[in-house]
């Protein structure tokens, strides 16, 4: 992001502080008991749930519903919490609407589902304003389980360790924990430092300790963590970014979407984050979108997605593309970079229109160049620091069952292992899913 503040349209301040804050305020404002009420009445409480299945965590979801109905939004929340600790999180950032409320009997019926993710948040809210954590901890295993990234899988993972009564050392290699939840998601969906509370409310069970600084192969080697550890759960994420592959790539400007990201989500003061006044965003995901919104909302004039693909092939979902859409932003399909133009620092951007043909994508030869003083790559990313003696798959840490490698007594999880999708909810299934075998390993 450095380089990029050398070229004169990035600059920081670009709308004055309290319109910055009213447009970094939360996207979906939390539900009043009343309203709540009200929203749950709407459930039908199915017996053969579609909204359970479409879950990744398997939440019993008309079970909790049926309690906030009933008055007990604690009960209800335990009931969330038993299958996903981060449930506050996931429910401020799920895309419900392709998972829960995309399955649910209402949105079939009259393409309005019952707010699952609202009321999901109402539910976990409650019991977090409590000062106590809803689950103890069993008698002490005497086994000790090392877990490298404290993302949503390493902090799912180690949650459910400690609570079966295992000791868990977190080793994270950033400053704080929390992984994506802490670095990686759009500022407007997770206000007033949400991720961090929820991260010390998790650690209330007691038995984790986390290590930051401590990277995988660069500060922490894997066969010393086999050694002095009864098993390992590597939860290290995708630390690398694909490049354009565009001429030009190396100018002032152009920067990696989830840094920028990272930073803003850090800032103390939102206007001292330095924007472009005319932005594109290379990519079709929800980091894309994630950048693009905020960009937008710093007070860029021009932002614009621009997409390989079509639309219906975009990786964000149509919620997010609306939302970018309403936020100002200009979403461009079957487009492609192949340049970026400027003295030393971005000024235009080349794209390259694309068509497909077999499944194959390829460029017209067709161009056409858009004002651009900052390009933010948002086109995916890949796994680093992990050690020759781990098998991959598709680029990721290879696993079978629930997160187990190619090398004994270690798991995998999140973001870094192959099978199942780049979700905060999934990393939480799957981090719980390893613990449960850890646990059952270690117990023989």
């Amino acid at each position: 992001m450095a380089n990029s503040q050398m070229t004169s349209g990035i600059v920081a301040g670009r709308l004055p502080a309290d319109r910055i804050s009213e447009n970094f305020s939360d996207l979906h404002p939390a539900y009043e008991p009343h309203e709540a009420a009200v929203a749950a009445d709407r459930c039908y409480f199915c017996y053969d749930a579609p909204c359970i299945t479409a879950c990744p965590t398997s939440i019993d979801i008309p079970l909790f519903i049926r309690q906030i109905q009933t008055g007990h939004p604690e009960a209800a929340a335990r009931t969330i919490f038993e299958q996903n600790i981060l449930g506050g999180m996931c429910a401020r950032v799920c895309p419900t609407e392709t998972l829960c409320e995309e399955a649910c009997v209402r949105e079939t019926a009259e393409g309005k589902p019952v707010e699952i993710g609202r009321l999901q948040r109402y539910a976990t809210d409650t019991l977090m304003a409590k000062d106590s954590h809803p689950f103890t901890r069993a008698a002490p295993t005497g086994k000790t389980v090392a877990v490298v990234g404290a993302g949503p899988a390493g902090l799912s993972c180690a949650h459910r360790l400690a609570m079966l009564g295992h000791d868990v050392t977190i080793f994270e290699a950033r400053p704080k924990a929390g992984g994506l939840n802490e670095f990686g998601i759009a500022a407007y969906k997770t206000p007033d430092g949400f991720a961090q509370a929820e991260v010390d409310w998790l650690m209330k069970i007691g038995g984790i300790t986390v290590e930051n600084g401590k990277a995988l192969g660069r500060d922490i080697d894997l066969d010393a963590l086999t050694s002095s550890f009864d098993a390992v759960f590597l939860s290290i994420g995708l630390g690398g970014v694909n490049a354009l592959r565009a001429q030009g790539e190396d100018k002032a400007g152009v920067a990696d979407a989830v840094d920028f990201i990272a930073r803003l989500r850090q800032a103390s003061d939102l206007t001292s984050v330095p924007v472009g006044r005319n932005v594109v965003v290379i990519g079709g995901g929800m980091t894309a979108v994630d950048a693009a919104v905020q960009s937008k909302l710093l007070g860029s004039e021009n932002v614009t997605i621009a997409y390989r693909r079509s639309r219906e092939e975009m990786g964000a979902s149509k919620f997010e593309q609306d939302l970018a859409a309403q936020k100002g932003v200009k979403l461009m399909f079957n487009v492609m970079p192949v340049a970026v133009h400027g003295n030393g620092a971005a000024v235009e951007i080349e794209l390259e229109y694309t068509t497909s043909e077999g499944g194959k994508l390829k460029g017209t030869g067709e161009t056409l160049r858009l004002p651009a003083d900052q390009v933010f790559k948002a086109i995916g990313q890949t796994l680093t620091g992990t050690p020759e003696s781990l098998a991959l798959e598709g680029g990721k840490i290879a696993v079978t069952g629930a997160g187990r490698t190619s090398l004994s007594g270690v798991w995998a999880g999140g973001d870094c292992a192959s099978g199942g999708d780049d979700l905060t909810v999934t990393a939480v299934a799957e981090g719980r899913d390893a613990a449960l075998d850890i646990h059952a390993t270690l117990s023989v």
